[in-house]
């Protein structure tokens, strides 16, 4: 089948277009720099000729609250309707586990907007809620960071590698709509302020990591549980552990 990956040249993007393609699938990656841009519109019609799957994986350059709700509601608006004008039959996107929690935070305001307009949409969807990448540490300890202090509440956390991500929303695009949401996770549970003291450690990084049960995660507060799936979700395969032995 043609499925075309939004966001197909970035982190996720790239490795669902590679999978989807040694499945024998006709998998385009579509983005700004290969014609396609979602705020514009420009290249969708063209594009999506023939597709039966959409994935959305794509992202906001600003995480500035009101570009990035621009962001989302735009582009989403736009592939939707692109997508009801050239009969696509399932719309999949990737969105983040706790979304619907941290609705203090710009940005998940935004990515709720996102999943809301995709249900509104009458196209059958799949949403995949991922819990942070292991690649996501560095922003945020950056988002957490002032002067040489990281503070982060101690929470819990269950960071995913972006291959067994990719792999998830590539085996959700080629199955049934669920029209409903699937979440993944990687496969060992951490406190998000020892997590990102690894992080710094394993770089060398000479920033101190606080514990403070207030500080504020992309301007939401942190409940025990916010960033961690409900039972039942997709555990991914790669450990922390592995990941950041080969990035030495």
């Amino acid at each position: 089948m043609k499925v075309v990956v939004i966001g197909g040249t970035g982190l996720i993007g790239s490795k669902v277009v590679a999978r989807l393609g040694e499945h024998g699938h006709e998998a385009v990656a579509a983005a700004p720099n290969t014609g396609v841009n979602t705020l514009t519109g420009e290249g969708l019609a063209e594009v999506l000729k023939g597709a039966s799957v959409v994935i959305d994986v794509s992202n906001s350059p600003s995480f500035e609250d009101e570009a990035v709700m621009d962001f989302f509601r735009t582009s989403t608006t736009n592939l939707l309707k692109a997508e009801t004008e050239a009969g696509v039959r399932h719309h999949v996107a990737l969105s983040v586990v706790g979304t619907e929690r941290l609705q203090d935070s710009g940005y998940f305001r935004a990515k709720q907007t996102q999943e809301e307009l995709i249900k509104a949409s009458g196209i059958p969807y799949s949403i995949v809620h991922a819990t942070q990448f292991f690649e996501f540490m560095k922003a945020i300890a950056a988002a957490a960071t002032e002067g040489d202090t990281v503070r982060l509440a101690p929470v819990k956390i269950q960071p995913v590698s972006s291959d067994d991500v990719a792999a998830t929303v590539g085996r959700t695009a080629v199955g049934k709509p669920i029209n409903g949401v699937v979440e993944v996770a990687g496969p060992d549970e951490f406190r998000l302020d020892q997590l990102i003291g690894k992080e710094l450690a394993a770089e060398n990084d000479r920033r101190t990591v606080v514990t403070d049960v207030h500080a504020p995660y992309f301007g939401a507060e942190l409940k025990e549980t916010t960033l961690v799936p409900a039972p039942g979700a997709h555990i991914g395969e790669a450990r922390l552990s592995d990941w950041l032995a080969q990035q030495q």
